[in-house]
């Protein structure tokens, strides 16, 4: 399986795989520094002193997983959405548009958890390659509407373009409701939102719907 992936896809793959093994080989304890803490953690943890946010968390953090069952599920919409993507886009153009999301969703993520830090909460890292993963979901239902995917839980068919939807409206109410803690929701939309806006940079479109003014027309 792997020799017929695209190659950005299968180093992602493997990076994230290598990623998971050091944290069950040494520890999260080892790799703390790698996870993305939030701003003004200067407060004591349930274990200790909290690491303080560093620049490179908003990349490393995307290489590491809670569970296995995190790992693997998103290593699976890695290699259904990212290898189409790459195979369309070419090998520097995905990479470009997955890490933009990673770091994308590692700020919106930045910004929920500075803030809950500053309510008083105590500071909690993020992990994991959701945010980019979810940028992918949304590329290939812009890229590929009516193509026909099916869910997981439940197993239902449906539209890409109609998966992208229901997938952000589920993830805004889990985040905003916060029934389902423990989860960066708001990182997930970050990474949506980024890619997207990085699609319509690509396609020329400005951010958010005006359109540029026409071009002159030469008369011949």
């Amino acid at each position: 399986m792997l020799s017929n992936l695209p190659r950005i896809t299968k180093f992602l793959l493997i990076a994230n795989l290598v990623g998971f093994g050091l944290q069950w080989l040494l520890g999260e304890s080892h790799l703390v520094e790698l996870m993305l803490w939030p701003l003004g953690n200067d407060v004591y943890s349930p274990a200790g002193i909290a690491p303080s946010f560093m620049p490179w968390q908003l990349l490393s953090y995307g290489f590491l997983h809670g569970s296995f069952m995190h790992l693997a599920f998103n290593m699976l919409a890695l290699v259904m959405f990212g290898a189409p993507l790459e195979h369309t886009w070419g090998d520097r153009r995905y990479l470009t548009y997955f890490l933009v999301c990673v770091v994308g969703a590692g700020l919106f993520q930045l910004v929920v958890g500075s803030w809950a830090v500053s309510q008083g909460a105590p500071p909690y890292p993020t992990i994991g390659a959701s945010g980019g993963v979810f940028g992918l979901l949304l590329a290939y239902g812009m890229l590929f509407p009516n193509q026909r995917v099916m869910l997981l839980i439940p197993p239902i068919p449906m539209k890409a373009r109609t998966l992208v939807i229901v997938y952000g409206l589920f993830e805004l109410g889990l985040g905003i409701t916060g029934l389902q803690p423990g989860v960066a929701h708001f990182a997930h939309l970050g990474g949506m939102l980024f890619g997207w806006l990085l699609i319509r940079k690509w396609r020329g479109q400005s951010p958010f719907g005006k359109r540029p003014p026409p071009r002159p027309r030469i008369v011949r």
